[in-house]
């Protein structure tokens, strides 16, 4: 009775995996008309130069490093 149990569970789970990772969907896909509204300059998170000013002091207070943005490098501070 365990054992039907358990292969019960494994095979719904590999059924729920399984169904779940479908990506491919067309309500997931961007379609070409709606490029245009992704590209719009509100859409860019740097586009308050305030907001990331601040973001950055909260990177840097928190891991004590700065810079990195646009590089590859570590939060240990031995820049």
């Amino acid at each position: 009775m365990k054992h039907r149990l358990l292969i019960f569970t494994a095979l719904l789970a590999l059924a729920g995996f399984g169904l779940g990772g479908c990506a491919n969907t067309p309500l997931v896909r961007v379609q070409p008309w709606e490029r245009a509204t992704l590209a719009d300059f509100t859409m860019r998170p740097d586009r308050d130069p305030l907001h990331t000013a601040l973001a950055e002091h909260i990177y840097f207070s928190r891991e004590s490093a700065t810079g990195g943005r646009g590089v590859g490098g570590s939060g240990c501070g031995c820049n």
